[in-house]
């Protein structure tokens, strides 16, 4: 009886070891593919609606996304701002929209202006009260023409210079979703 016993300890032993072992599958979270991007700013003004949309079906492959802005912002004009993300290659379209608020922490939108014309501020955040970026506030300076990159980046350094204030400079982290969108300020 007793060996029996010391068998069961030994075979508890070497079940134990091996499961600590580091041939453990490692949990992947997966990205989810983004093929559209729509940003939609409303004016405090007046409410006009302005809709900013990139849809690339084929993600990497030859097509160029089709980019459309369906008005010209005004100048000097504040405006509030919702970034969107969808997957339209599912049926019915999956909104990623709503992963990247519950990763906030793993995700920001960097909002970046070629000509300096606007500027944005954030108005939302993640648990630790950095910002995620899907709601925002655009506030147009002077007339002209202007181009706003809006880049989702995954696992950003949000400790990083400038990062919380929008500055994608030091973000580092992955890119999950890029667009540039041609705008004019009257």
């Amino acid at each position: 009886m007793k060996s029996f016993k010391h068998v069961l300890v030994l075979a508890s032993i070497i079940i134990l070891a091996a499961s600590c072992s580091d041939d453990d599958p490692v949990v992947v979270n997966e990205e989810e593919l983004i093929t559209t991007v729509t940003v939609t700013l409303t004016s405090e003004e007046d409410g006009t609606e302005i809709v900013l949309n990139s849809v690339d079906l084929d993600g990497d492959g030859p097509d160029a996304p089709v980019v459309t802005v369906s008005g010209n912002l005004t100048a000097n004009t504040i405006y509030t701002g919702v970034t969107e993300v969808f997957n339209e290659t599912e049926d019915p379209a999956e909104d990623i929209t709503e992963e990247v608020l519950e990763e906030g922490v793993d995700h920001q939108f960097f909002y970046t202006f070629a000509n300096g014309l606007a500027l944005t501020t954030y108005t939302d955040d993640d648990v630790n009260g950095d910002p995620i970026g899907i709601t925002f506030a655009l506030t147009t300076s002077n007339a002209g023409s202007e181009s706003l990159t809006v880049s989702l980046i995954h696992e950003p350094n949000k400790s990083g210079s400038g990062v919380v204030d929008g500055s994608i400079t030091n973000a580092a982290g992955e890119t999950d979703a890029e667009v540039t969108f041609p705008i004019t300020i009257e």
